[in-house]
């Protein structure tokens, strides 16, 4: 199978790798100078088990050429516009897209550029980041890739992506319900980048203060109602292994939107907050909590 990662920051770049080192063929698209960074250092992985170098294939928007079976595009969701723009002479007529990218809205957008049967769900677990020389991170052993039919019907061209995937040295889920999966990281996500956002700390550092555990037990009660509202069919163990999840004081946890807000970035508020807003509108839902980080999150990028 012929595959695109659009990006290889520190989702792509990991995942990506570790489909080429099973012996798929995978081309990175990047920008100029991640190609030239790439090119003169190699792809570092920096996992818990050690330091790997390869040396990727390398393709530009404009040195594209031929058509992918699987395009999966890996940027920050502020990205997608452009990226668009440089993967289209890439599909054809057998391509599927597989976006891993946080919230929900891409997938209306990727489905109105290039149609509502090419794109497929995908998410990832994994605690990486880039470090300043631009290697691949990988901060714990958690390296999970699910992907599926959005409409649960794992087809024969599905199958196919599973047979690319499932072989990569990762933990993959060929999920037949992949979007109560999706739900669910945006749940995860998007209460973990509003705490640490709106408090400016991890959740050890919020849960040990006075009226943390309120907040974010507040915050996630308010967007587990918007995304019911939004056709979320409720799993409740999901949701309480959740919620234990972030409210666990031993274990420090941030949102990559925080890491990247404390280094001066431009951060995804509008994909993982705003959205989010803009559906409980839809249902006439009090969000004052929400309400809250989104002003936070206006103020830093008018800020910057």
């Amino acid at each position: 199978m012929r595959i695109l990662m659009a990006g290889a920051g520190a989702t792509g770049g990991y995942f990506g790798a570790r489909l080429a080192q099973a012996g798929q063929d995978v081309t990175f698209l990047v920008r100029e100078r991640r190609y030239q960074q790439l090119q003169a250092s190699g792809l570092v992985l920096q996992t818990p088990q050690g330091t790997e170098t390869l040396k990727p294939q390398l393709a530009q928007a404009n040195t594209l050429t031929g058509h992918y079976d699987l395009i999966i595009v890996t940027v920050k969701s502020f990205a997608l516009d452009q990226v668009m723009e440089d993967i289209a002479p890439a599909v054809g007529p057998e391509t599927l897209i597989m976006p891993i990218l946080n919230g929900l809205r891409h997938i209306a957008t990727l489905q109105q550029r290039f149609g509502e049967d090419r794109v497929i769900g995908g998410l990832c677990k994994i605690n990486a980041t880039l470090g300043d020389n631009g290697e691949v991170i990988q901060m714990t052993p958690l390296h999970q890739l699910y992907y599926g039919a959005l409409d649960g019907n794992n087809d024969a061209r599905l199958q196919r992506v599973d047979a690319a995937l499932r072989d990569c040295q990762v933990d993959t889920r060929f999920s037949d319900n992949i979007m109560d999966e999706l739900w669910e990281k945006w749940l995860l996500l998007s209460t973990l980048g509003a705490v640490c956002c709106l408090a400016r700390g991890n959740t050890q550092q919020i849960l040990t203060s006075r009226g943390g555990e309120t907040l974010l037990q507040g915050v996630f009660s308010e967007i587990l109602s918007v995304i019911t509202a939004e056709g979320y069919q409720t799993r409740p163990a999901a949701t309480a292994r959740i919620l234990e999840l972030l409210s666990d004081p031993a274990t420090p946890m941030t949102s990559s939107m925080y890491r990247d807000l404390t280094q001066g970035f431009d951060i995804e508020a509008d994909q993982v907050i705003g959205d989010l807003l803009l559906r409980a509108k839809r249902h006439s839902l009090a969000t004052p909590l929400l309400n809250a980080v989104d002003v936070n999150l206006q103020v830093y990028l008018q800020q910057r």
